[in-house]
């Protein structure tokens, strides 16, 4: 092939018809540099959350009313609910267009043969014989298809109408009765692409016998986005979102107080996913990692930035933090037990229960006799990791408390006393640390605070190694001049 782009286009961005096609897919282009680009779109904003269950909320979508459904009309109405959705979406995009009913036709066809699917599941499993709840991660994945393959065929549609010859590249295995690797999935559909005068516009779900959703969350389309990068030899991958990666988040530091990043590793990308501000999914990251391919990360609703650039070798100028951002909502699970010194197993149990109740850890810290982990998740699943080691371990005393973290990221911060200063800030701005957690790999320091002082403790790091930072260079580049 020749050297071509793989670029995936956010739910947020694609969800605007004017700045994606101004900015990202066709804007000034002539014929000449208008192909050469693979697309990858995720489902528009909040379609997703209608079809499995809210990303940040945690509140039932239609998977997780048919998963906990005792009948047909819960999860069915929500059904089409979410077909309604995305109606409203093609007329939003498509007016009174003849594609108008094109695109309500594919939904419909998706959107009812997805319920038929799932009325025969449930008949089946009114029988002893068949367990429903073996089937459930396979209707998860047909449910989340739907979403990803309604924005790639309407992004299609809408490239058609401006005169490009925009080609669907439907990966969900709609009716396929084959069951392909990943790889094999995404070669075998991009085999007889043109890209010198096709614009392949890819569904970010794709149908594997490996499964996708259950595997990769809800970074499944990063990670297709990734592979096709991969297994094409993209010159470059480049995701389109509805923000710059910046020092902070500008809501909160204040949109004049951050720097744009222009340059950065993949670790410090593995950091900012960890921390839920993801630049990209981790298992996305190691593909294009270990390919040498850069990624660029870009601000959708400004093109004429360049973004930032993302590699395997990239180490700032100057020893430094770079980014400050943290995770609210996080549980701190404290496990002790005095019998623990010198004796093994506990800790695989432990992890053996927040594996079971699907429950993420953010970091995690031991001594003696305690082992704390501070986990992301519902309240519900971590109160049954709860009762799990409780009943395994009687004399143990078990404590959670909810907490925040925040974290100052850079890809070399191997910088004297950095920690202390971070610490000093904290404590100038009157918040307590409750814990410091750092690695011998200086890329990232992360603190322990009180929930409520999440957004004080980013504006006082943000002030104490950002600010400061710029502030001593501009005096050093002064002195020299």
């Amino acid at each position: 092939m020749k050297a071509h782009t793989v670029e995936k286009i956010g739910g947020t961005t694609i969800s605007d018809r004017g700045v994606v096609l101004d900015n990202v897919l066709v804007g000034r282009r002539d014929t000449s540099n208008l192909y050469g680009r693979i697309f990858v779109v995720s489902a528009y904003a909040g379609i997703t959350d209608a079809l499995l269950e809210n990303k940040r909320s945690g509140s039932p979508g239609v998977f997780s009313r048919f998963a906990g459904a005792d009948s047909q009309w819960d999860w069915g109405d929500a059904l089409s609910e979410a077909g309604v959705a995305m109606q409203t979406v093609n007329a939003e995009l498509f007016g009174e267009h003849a594609h108008r009913r094109v695109a309500d036709q594919f939904v419909r066809e998706r959107i009812e043969g997805v319920r038929s699917c799932l009325v025969d599941l449930q008949r089946l499993s009114s029988y002893g014989h068949f367990n429903l709840a073996t089937q459930l991660n396979t209707v998860r994945e047909l449910l989340a298809s739907i979403g990803e393959a309604h924005s790639a065929h309407n992004t299609t549609l809408m490239l058609q109408q401006q005169g490009v010859n925009a080609r669907f590249i439907d990966l969900t295995g709609w009716r396929d009765e084959s069951q392909p690797s990943l790889d094999e999935r995404i070669e075998r559909a991009l085999d007889d692409v043109d890209l010198t005068t096709e614009l392949p516009i890819v569904t970010g779900f794709a149908h594997c016998r490996d499964g996708m959703v259950d595997r990769f969350g809800r970074g499944y389309s990063e990670v297709t986005f990734s592979r096709i990068a991969v297994l094409t030899a993209a010159k470059e991958a480049i995701i389109h979102k509805e923000f710059h990666l910046s020092s902070a988040d500008p809501k909160i530091v204040g949109q004049n107080g951050v720097r744009t990043i222009g340059a950065t590793n993949y670790d410090v990308a593995d950091q900012l996913a960890n921390m839920g501000m993801e630049a990209i999914h981790p298992r996305a990251a190691k593909g294009l990692r270990q390919a040498d391919i850069p990624l660029r990360v870009k601000n959708a609703f400004e093109p004429e930035t360049s973004g930032t650039s993302i590699n395997g070798d990239y180490v700032s100028s100057t020893p430094q933090a770079e980014i400050i951002t943290g995770i609210k909502d996080i549980y701190a699970l404290e496990f002790f037990e005095q019998d623990m010194v010198g004796v093994k197993g506990y800790d695989a149990a432990i992890l053996e229960a927040l594996q079971r109740h699907r429950v993420r850890i953010v970091t995690k810290t031991s001594n003696a006799n305690t082992i704390a982990h501070y986990l992301a998740g519902s309240l519900t699943a971590i109160k049954r990791v709860v009762r799990d080691l409780e009943s395994a371990f009687d004399s143990a005393d078990i404590r959670l408390s909810k907490v925040a973290i925040v974290s100052a990221i850079g890809s070399d911060m191997n910088v004297n006393g950095l920690t202390a200063r971070a610490v000093n800030g904290l404590a100038d701005a009157g918040i307590e640390v409750l814990g410091v957690h750092q690695l011998l790999r200086n890329v990232d320091i992360l603190f322990v605070i009180e929930e409520s002082q999440f957004k004080p403790a980013i504006s006082a790091l943000h002030a104490t190694l950002i600010d400061t930072d710029d502030i001593t260079k501009r005096k050093i580049a002064t002195e020299a001049a």
